[in-house]
């Protein structure tokens, strides 16, 4: 994929195929949702911008800790990133899948809208990212950390924004392994 329009209808069609796997779940904060978020690197005026839909799926028994409550649930993905391209003539666009577990802590026993999360998982990239600040990555599989901060609104907790923080690299699979880092803004609705 060369450039950002050919990626953008791959993104659009997985987040309609997801939106229909999640209609059929009930509208509870610990019910299914679908999202989208975008980020960016930061580097100087050379970051690389991202763009990803996605699917979330509870499991396990949420248990009280510490006042709050915990929940857990995985992330199922599927987005691009958009880079320039190392000699700097336009850009690069990378198209990827990945999943994330994530464990979910909920203030005031489970009754506050605020949440923090923080998450691990990977993800698989269609081709060696590389830019112009002479990142590049050696692996097309990478490892993802994941921490953020939201809050849940709406009549029945349906709605959420978070500001998350992602770390991607290979953990030391292979050199070289510069890593990237990403903050990103994600809106959830859940059904």
């Amino acid at each position: 994929m060369r450039n950002m329009t050919s990626c953008v209808p791959a993104v659009l069609c997985a987040g309609a195929m997801l939106l229909s796997t999640a209609s059929h779940a009930a509208s509870d904060p610990r019910s299914m949702g679908v999202y989208v978020d975008a980020g960016t690197t930061f580097q100087s005026g050379r970051s690389t911008d991202s763009l990803a839909v996605g699917l979330t799926m509870p499991f396990g028994t949420p248990r009280l800790f510490w006042g709050g409550d915990v929940s857990f649930y995985g992330d199922f993905f599927v987005g691009g990133w958009r880079a320039t391209r190392p000699a700097g003539d336009g850009k690069n666009n990378y198209f990827q899948i990945g999943a994330i577990a994530n464990a979910r802590y909920r203030f005031a026993e489970g009754r506050s809208p605020w949440f923090v999360e923080a998450g691990i998982g990977g993800l698989v990239m269609d081709s060696l990212y590389r830019t112009t600040q002479g990142r590049e990555f050696s692996t097309a599989f990478q490892f993802t950390e994941v921490l953020g901060v939201g809050l849940s609104f709406g009549a029945q907790r349906e709605h959420e924004v978070a500001l998350r923080l992602q770390h991607v690299s290979n953990g030391g699979i292979k050199e070289p392994n510069p890593g990237e880092n990403f903050v990103r803004l994600r809106y959830l609705y859940r059904f």
